[in-house]
């Protein structure tokens, strides 16, 4: 009995650090979504965050020539980084569609291209000059990202399961629950789900509509682009290569829908997502590699599922805002 606990709490940890990538994005593209916008650009972002905190961390470490590292620099320096390079991506997109009022699909999966090839451009050049093997290693930095709680090891499966996470992990729990809490319960987040639903409506009633749709797209896309930090930093313990981040941006879109737009839930359904990616890796499939395969894929059937069930349901609650993707123009009001 106590191997099989200390298996689903160790099981269970790993989930959770899988699907933080995925709460970062869900949460930054619920913000978006609830102002109208559909950003199809945050695989991008979050391409952009991460690549953007590794050139950060890289030149600190190489600014200190071997030298032990200021703890506050080392993580200040990358995570501003992040944050810079994720808002600026966000505000390209946030110009395009709300001032230029530019088709959101069209322009967000073009900032999808974009932010990726500017990662494996800048990501790829410094693995060719400074790295080894195809790949960047920044293991310095990512100890001080990694950094877990004291006193996690010396709680054995409990101290695993809540305190063995460095201090992004906390942040994702931390900014959904805050998003969710302006959202539902102030006056901000009355305003900014007013000008999702009717932004004509929102206006009329003296909202700023472009003020809370820039605001809220551009912080949407920080809030991503810190979930690409944290997978290099974290996840990947430091190791930028091309094409790492796989499709967890498209999945962490795709978890808005599964979330209900509801930031909370997001939290669950991160995780879940989190844990159907590890699941192969704590299974004894044997020469069984059909079975294998198929849990492989169990995370976008699921999606897959997911969708269909919530366009099947007709309640108002479960539908998205009435203007997302919509551009406003403010002379046909």
């Amino acid at each position: 009995m106590k191997d099989v606990l200390v298996f689903l709490c160790g099981f269970i940890a790993v989930a959770i650090k899988q699907g933080t990538p995925l709460l970062f994005g869900s949460t930054g593209e619920i913000l978006t979504e609830k102002s109208g916008n559909l950003n199809l650009g945050i695989p991008g972002i979050m391409y952009m965050g991460g690549v953007s905190g590794v050139i950060g961390a890289f030149f600190y470490e190489k600014a200190m020539a071997g030298q032990p590292l200021n703890p506050l620099l080392g993580i200040l320096i990358p995570l501003v980084c992040a944050l810079l390079g994720s808002a600026l991506l966000a505000l390209i997109y946030s110009f395009l569609t709300i001032t230029l009022r530019a088709n959101q699909n069209v322009t967000g999966l073009a900032l999808t291209t974009f932010g990726v090839g500017v990662g494996d451009f800048f990501g790829g050049s410094l693995a060719k000059l400074f790295g080894a093997g195809g790949s960047l290693s920044i293991r310095n930095t990512s100890t001080l990202f990694r950094s877990t709680l004291p006193f996690a090891e010396d709680w054995g499966a409990v101290g695993e399961l809540l305190f063995s996470y460095g201090f992004l992990v906390y942040v994702a729990f931390v900014l959904a629950f805050i998003v969710s809490f302006v959202l539902n319960k102030t006056r901000i987040g009355l305003h900014l789900r007013a000008v999702g639903e009717n932004p004509a409506t929102a206006d009329a009633a003296g909202i700023n509509v472009t003020r809370y749709k820039y605001t809220a797209t551009v912080l949407g896309g920080v809030i991503a682009g810190l979930g690409g930090l944290y997978y290099i930093m974290d996840y990947a313990y430091g190791t930028w290569s091309d094409g790492s981040f796989g499709d967890r941006g498209w999945l962490a879109i795709a978890l808005v829908i599964f979330a209900l737009w509801r930031p909370k839930t997001g939290i669950l359904g991160s995780f879940l997502f989190g844990a159907l990616y590890v699941l192969p890796a704590h299974l004894n499939f044997g020469e069984n590699r059909m079975v294998q395969y198929a849990v492989m894929v169990l995370p976008y059937v699921v999606t897959i599922i997911v969708l269909i069930v919530i366009s099947m349901r007709k309640k108002r609650e479960h539908q998205p805002p009435q203007s997302l993707g919509l551009p406003y123009f403010r002379e046909e009001r």
